[in-house]
């Protein structure tokens, strides 16, 4: 059975490129469009990664980075951002994403954070 990723970001367009992208690695994902949603669907379903993009409305992907390892410390999160994210790197250990993934997407840098990461 494939592994399920579960993709939060407002951009319909970045989430379904990113959602195909994942399929070449034979993942499955779950697309939702903040973080909300994203709680809600982590309590329904079994996922083997989180990925969200930085910057949503209502709720940032830092802050929904925070609240997934507070509730589910050992579910891979990765953030996504086309800005730089340098000054995450001194957040609370525990709290913080377990990887970066730059904008524009590329193959390779996703298929180096499955292999890392799963």
């Amino acid at each position: 059975m494939a592994k399920r990723i579960l993709i939060v970001d407002d951009n319909q367009n970045m989430s379904s490129l990113l959602s195909e992208m994942l399929e070449v690695f034979d993942y499955k994902s779950v697309r939702t469009s903040d973080g909300s949603e994203a709680l809600k669907e982590l309590e329904k379903g079994n996922f083997s990664m989180v990925i969200t993009d930085m910057r949503m409305p209502n709720m940032t992907g830092m802050e929904l980075v925070q609240e997934v390892k507070s509730r589910h410390p050992k579910l891979p999160v990765v953030l996504i951002s086309g800005y730089s994210v340098n000054e995450l790197d001194s957040e609370d250990e525990p709290l913080k994403p377990d990887g970066f993934l730059g904008k524009p997407l590329m193959m390779s840098d996703i298929e180096k954070l499955l292999n890392t990461l799963l």
